[in-house]
């Protein structure tokens, strides 16, 4: 069972995610950055496609950066936070 900290729960909300107690940390980090690739490969189509002014792609870039902060986390950073907030050590 693992327990994601509130400020986990909240990034995850922001992104369509609900993990429960038994979703590993694994499959909810891989989902968020499946997102994150999609946003990103989103991004660049709109560049090339003339949506986007190439001033501004480097600032939408990080924005996205920073909108997933989640994911500069390891995996292993992940498993021992959400095991750590179990309340069973």
């Amino acid at each position: 069972m693992w327990c994601y900290p509130p400020e986990f729960l909240e990034s995850l909300t922001g992104f369509g995610l609900a993990p429960t107690p038994a979703t590993p940390p694994r499959l909810v980090r891989d989902a968020v950055n499946d997102l994150y690739r999609y946003q990103l490969r989103t991004l660049r189509d709109r560049l090339r496609a003339g949506g986007v002014e190439p001033g501004s792609y480097h600032g939408l870039v990080v924005a996205l950066r920073k909108r997933y902060w989640i994911l500069t986390l390891p995996l292993a950073a992940w498993e021992r936070i959400c095991r750590g907030h179990r309340g069973d050590g």
